[in-house]
């Protein structure tokens, strides 16, 4: 059962954990504001055997903090490269000095600080209609715990819910993604390239939901579009496509409902560019994962949003939106 008020607006996901560093100038500014101006390092794990001896692997590491010695990562490689906070972050400065009006917003960490991550705000807004303004960031995460890349995000933030609509266009990736390796610092070096795709990024989801907000959508026709958006799995989706929709279990029709409830009752879903608008059905499911889904915690609301199932809903609902514009209700057929 859905816990949360839909007319709430909740800040944005980055803004539950992380803590504001508007003021800060400089990354190395920001980490120290934020608490993450800690070091990791990695050693080998040790393997106790039955006869009681000890062996120290050559090829099993874990990684710590030095300041609080809290295990970050119990199982990566001899060849992983450990990556600083104050290294990761550190590309943003040069792009902040070249780039006019891009500040740093917020900063925070996980799971004790196994991933940490940066914001930084560009100027610009992309504007749907007269006045559906859309915020612009770029998004970077960083792992000590061996289990993911280094990620470099343009994320852009409908105003009016704190919607992150993150989504990958067909022709361009929306990230940089940069393994933890010994070449890694180097390629670090080469991430400013995702600025010159923000011009590219912003310029096609402007001419995109702008389209979307002027293809005008039935009440059935959105309900359709929230069922494919929010299917978790094959059986579910043989249920749709063959009208066996009386064997829908009942979880998946209550988060349905509440999707749609959201859709059509929630104060930020009545703007001209969003009421009856197949842009209005992309940010109902966005919605429904910023402002109304309930989680277990705030990591968990994070995790989804950012890189789990909120993030996959959100591009399976982007990819039905371009199918819609392009085909009209012939692809639910």
């Amino acid at each position: 059962m859905e816990t949360q008020n839909q007319n709430i607006i909740k800040p944005k996901v980055w803004q539950i954990l992380g803590k504001t560093i508007t003021k800060c100038k400089t990354s190395a500014e920001a980490i120290q504001e934020a608490g993450l101006d800690f070091t990791v390092w990695k050693h080998p794990n040790l393997h106790a055997l039955p006869s009681g001896n000890n062996i120290i692997s050559d090829n099993s590491y874990f990684t710590f903090r030095t300041d609080t010695e809290a295990i970050l990562g119990d199982k990566v490689g001899c060849d992983y490269e450990m990556v600083q906070n104050v290294d990761a972050f550190g590309f943003f400065d040069s792009i902040i000095e070249n780039y006019g009006g891009l500040h740093y917003e917020s900063a925070g960490s996980l799971g004790y600080g196994a991933l940490t991550y940066i914001t930084a705000k560009l100027p610009e807004y992309i504007k749907v209609g007269r006045s559906d303004l859309i915020e612009q960031y770029l998004f970077l995460t960083s792992t000590h715990d061996g289990t993911g890349s280094m990620t470099i995000a343009f994320t852009p933030v409908r105003i009016y819910c704190a919607n992150t609509l993150n989504a990958a266009l067909q022709n361009c990736s929306n990230c940089i993604k940069i393994r933890h390796t010994a070449s890694a610092a180097e390629k670090l070096k080469s991430a400013h390239k995702l600025l010159g795709l923000t011009n590219q990024l912003s310029t096609e989801m402007e001419a995109i939901f702008n389209r979307w907000s002027r293809v005008r959508i039935s009440d059935p026709e959105l309900k359709r579009l929230i069922q494919l958006a929010m299917v978790p799995n094959k059986e579910t989706y043989e249920l749709l496509k063959t009208g066996k929709e009386s064997e829908l279990s009942s979880q998946f029709n209550n988060t349905v409902s509440a999707v749609l409830d959201y859709s059509l009752t929630s104060p930020s879903q009545q703007e001209a560019t969003t009421k009856g608008t197949l842009f209005g059905f992309y940010n109902s499911v966005t919605g429904y994962y910023q402002n109304v889904k309930g989680y277990r915690d705030n990591e968990a609301k994070f995790k989804s949003i950012m890189g789990g199932t909120g993030l996959q809903r959100n591009q399976t609902a982007f990819e039905l939106c371009n199918d819609f514009a392009k085909q009209g209700s012939s692809i639910f057929n």
